[in-house]
């Protein structure tokens, strides 16, 4: 008797936990690279050089070397499950103070994660300090994390000299914050409700209109 999973394979019913070529005949006109996506360099849709199926979905690629990429660790690339419930965390802000989520409970909290050596991060950090100025007395916590590696030492005059006052905080130690989200790339930004749930993300620079949307509705509710 054949098992279930493999009579879903026999139906084309992929779900497969090992991805499986797509042949190049079988390629879409156009689509999106879902590794470029994951690492915030999105390109919007072109011909794909190959494809994949995992656990029943497509997935495409711009250039054949990403799809090895994607085989090395597929889930990192799979679209993430929202709303789910955000990672136990614990930052250090610039004076040594320690915040955890139950410090913010009832508060919707937009996580920025940040370098001073990541370009588009400082392009999309006026946008935070503008949320936290809007928003920062109506229920919202902008916490701007920083992965720099120095730490304190180079993220405080960095953020004195531009002026930005929302609460900000260096990520390092054995547990990194950085790694309990499950960041691969930065400027990576997740909203978390007051519930604490994680209900949106973004990777690389997103459109400000659309987080100031999110952030709003939650803010009211």
């Amino acid at each position: 008797m054949r098992t279930l999973t493999a009579f879903l394979l026999l139906a084309g019913i992929g779900v497969q936990d090992t991805p499986q070529d797509i042949a190049k005949k079988d390629l879409p006109k156009s689509a999106h690279c879902v590794v470029c996506e994951a690492g915030g360099s999105a390109h919007g849709e072109e011909k794909p050089a190959a494809g994949v199926r995992y656990k029943g979905k497509e997935y495409y690629f711009c250039a054949a070397k990403e799809v090895a990429t994607f085989k090395k660790d597929p889930e990192a690339f799979v679209p993430p499950v929202l709303p789910r419930p955000a990672p136990a965390f614990q930052l250090t802000n610039l004076a040594g103070e320690k915040v955890r989520p139950a410090d913010l409970r009832g508060k919707v909290v937009l996580v920025d994660f940040w370098a001073t050596w990541c370009k588009p991060c400082i392009e999309g950090m006026p946008a935070m300090q503008k949320l936290h100025e809007k928003y920062g007395g109506k229920g919202l916590a902008m916490l701007g994390v920083s992965i720099d590696e120095k730490g304190a030492k180079v993220v405080a005059p960095f953020v004195q000299k531009r002026k930005f006052t929302y609460p900000m905080f260096v990520d390092g130690g054995d547990d990194p914050a950085w790694k309990s989200f499950g960041v691969r790339s930065i400027p990576a930004l997740f909203l978390i409700d007051k519930e604490g749930r994680i209900v949106k993300q973004w990777v690389g620079k997103p459109k400000e209109q659309e987080v100031e949307q999110a952030v709003a509705v939650l803010v009211k509710e």
